[in-house]
């Protein structure tokens, strides 16, 4: 139920973002939708175990770790950089995990997942305020320009 859950929010925010965002909010909605089906298509060769380093969430984590911190970078938006946060987390999660085995897979399991959740609440405020803005002044640019 928790997926399902989870999935529904994250296809409203993707959806909303690619109709009402600008460029940042549509490129996120497509990491993130790309993110979910790397993670199918790993659930489909490899069952899920926390008992051991998540390679394949690894690389999954790692795609949405670089992707959202050149968001972040190029994003003429504040909340990619919290959006680029909430991919490095994860790696924290893969990095305790190789340092200590003895780790409890449930506590893997969270800290893997768990930032995870914010994701869609982001996407949706950060694609509402890029709209607002639009409304208020009649722009709002999506990309900052490289300094010479």
């Amino acid at each position: 139920m928790r997926i399902a859950v989870f999935l529904a929010l994250l296809l409203i925010a993707a959806g909303y973002a690619v109709w009402r965002g600008g460029g940042p909010e549509r490129v996120m909605a497509v990491i993130a939708s790309l993110m979910v089906m790397m993670d199918v298509a790993v659930h489909h060769v490899v069952p899920p175990a926390y008992a051991s380093l998540d390679t394949g969430h690894l690389i999954i984590d790692l795609f949405g770790a670089v992707t959202t911190t050149a968001l972040a970078l190029k994003a003429h938006r504040f909340w990619p950089m919290g959006m680029a946060v909430l991919h490095i987390l994860p790696l924290l999660a893969h990095s305790s995990r190789a340092l200590d085995l003895a780790m409890h897979p449930a506590a893997y399991l969270v800290m893997q997942v768990a930032p995870s959740w914010l994701v869609a609440p982001v996407l949706i405020g950060a694609t509402w305020h890029h709209h607002r803005r639009l409304e208020e002044s009649g722009s709002d640019p999506s990309w900052s320009r490289a300094r010479a």
